[in-house]
């Protein structure tokens, strides 16, 4: 770990493909933070990893009829073009089948950790399915989570993040079959929180969590920190290296946490902060296991929390009608990343309803594309598609250029990872090309004042100005269309999110505005 800024986002379970409330969540935002802070120059490590061990790869294979090998393998292949088509850059994705080495040093750190005693044998009831003949953890449960009451597999409740056994998950049934389940007396490997209780307090009073997430990890110690399980009788997952549990597989959870620190040296520099993205769901693993794992190791890292709720999906909306891909395809990754920032689900579920996107693209539509249209048509019919020779300038340019210096202080703000707020950046953007595209209305009227020749090229030139500012100030938010502006405008892309940006092309260059729209399509 030798980069000043690492940021990851939860590794997605290999069990199906990704819907347009995962892009809500972790990923997308982290791509802006990202994006943002390395055009300010600062060295960034974004990484994520695929659960493909999770147990409902497992469970989906089962009820397939297939091998969990290929389910994995299929859906993260899926997964990682959704990625790259939504513009979530990765500077690094865990691959667990794929990756050299990967296996081995999983392994290496669950025997390490067994021989430390952070991780120990327990004997406890689990839930398994007499019809199956199986031992029925993680997702291959279904039941009522024992503190909240809500509908949950066995191992990690989605709606309250807490953990539970397999044992005490209410009603338990087997989620292949549905027989109910029986519960039988098992040994498995645990990790005992309860000695981690003072530099877990500590740990978390530094790192500011969100109030809900503190309000679970206090809670957890209020209570008492539970034992969790790592490992368990099954058939897919990496085997357990502890003599006396031979056909035990490794957590997905545990496997999940430790992802992220496969590749970096623990035992070197250290960064100078991490931001983790995660929904609520999730953030056991990155809020508790992944500090346990590192503080065994004797590691205290500075990090920060970013943690979204879940993105509902509207009632009578087909499932098929929010899967990434086809999302993607029909709107593209400027309209799909700027709607899920807008909506994107902080201190309360959000609901998705299709017209909502359907605005996002009306509004790249109606005010981003007509905008540049009609400059770059006037720069073509005025100026012979060359950068006008004029100093930026035009009716009302001096208030415009304020308002847009206060609105680069705001950008700054709501991109920056203390204030992190991509729905305000995206506003701000808005009210931007809104305003600029108002003065150019206002001053495409002095072509037709007969008696000063090209007095309305100074207009022309702010407007370039801005358009070229925004290839910049909008990239974290809309990196696709950002470039594709750039290179229209024969400007550099990736630059850093100030008002310097708001430079035009210098004067004579050629534009090559496209064929089509800038943003979206």
């Amino acid at each position: 770990m030798s980069t000043p800024v690492w940021i990851t986002a939860t590794p997605p379970a290999t069990h199906g493909e990704l819907h347009i409330g995962h892009l809500a969540g972790p990923y997308v935002a982290a791509d802006v933070l990202t994006r943002y802070l390395r055009a300010e120059g600062e060295p960034v490590r974004f990484t994520t990893g695929t659960a493909d061990h999770a147990s409902s790869v497992e469970v989906r294979a089962l009820r397939l009829g297939r091998k969990p090998e290929e389910v994995a393998e299929g859906y993260r292949a899926a997964i990682t073009a959704d990625w790259l088509r939504s513009g979530v850059a990765f500077d690094h994705i865990v691959r667990p089948r794929r990756d050299k080495g990967y296996a081995r040093w999983v392994r290496d750190l669950f025997a390490k950790l067994y021989a430390e005693g952070v991780i120990a044998p327990r004997t406890r009831l689990l839930p398994y399915c007499e019809p199956c003949g199986r031992w029925l953890h993680g997702a291959h449960a279904t039941g009522s989570c024992p503190h909240c009451g809500a509908a949950s597999d066995g191992g990690m409740c989605h709606e309250c993040a807490r953990p539970n056994d397999g044992g005490d998950l209410v009603g338990a049934r087997c989620a292949v079959c549905g027989t109910p389940a029986v519960a039988r007396r098992c040994r498995r490997l645990y990790i005992p929180l309860e000695p981690f209780r003072e530099t877990l307090a500590e740990y978390w009073a530094a790192a500011g969590l969100p109030p809900r997430l503190a309000a679970l990890c206090e809670s957890l110690v209020e209570d008492g920190l539970p034992d969790i399980a790592v490992g368990h009788p099954a058939e897919w997952g990496l085997d357990v290296p502890v003599e006396g549990f031979p056909e035990h597989r490794i957590d997905g959870c545990f496997e999940a946490a430790a992802m992220h620190l496969f590749g970096h040296d623990t035992k070197g520099p250290l960064p100078a902060r991490a931001l983790h993205f995660c929904g609520f769901g999730h953030s056991f693993c990155h809020a508790v296991l992944l500090p346990v794992l590192l503080l065994a190791q004797g590691v205290k890292l500075p990090q920060d929390f970013n943690v979204n709720e879940s993105f509902v999906i509207e009632e009578g909306v087909r499932e098929g009608n929010v899967w990434a891909l086809d999302l993607l395809t029909e709107y593209g990754s400027d309209t799909l990343r700027r709607h899920v920032l807008q909506a994107r689900p902080l201190g309360r579920r959000t609901v998705f309803r299709r017209e909502r996107l359907a605005a996002a693209r009306r509004e790249l539509d109606e005010n981003w594309n007509s905008w540049l249209s009609r400059l770059f048509a006037a720069v073509r019919e005025e100026c012979d598609g060359r950068a006008p020779q004029a100093l930026p300038g035009g009716t009302g340019w001096e208030i415009l250029e304020r308002r847009l210096h206060r609105g680069v202080d705001d950008l700054r703000e709501a991109y920056g990872p203390d204030a992190f707020d991509p729905r305000r950046a995206v506003a701000v953007l808005d009210e931007m090309v809104r305003s600029v595209a108002d003065f150019g209305y206002v001053n495409a009227h002095e072509r037709c004042r007969p008696t000063t020749a090209c007095r309305h090229l100074p207009a022309l030139t702010a407007q370039l100005a801005v358009a070229s500012a925004l290839t910049a100030w909008a990239r974290p938010v809309m990196p696709e269309g950002a470039d594709r502006l750039a290179a229209a405008l024969r400007v550099e892309t990736g630059r850093p999110v100030d008002w310097h940006a708001l430079i035009p092309p210098l004067p004579g260059t050629r534009l090559s505005p496209p064929s089509g729209p800038v943003f979206g399509f």
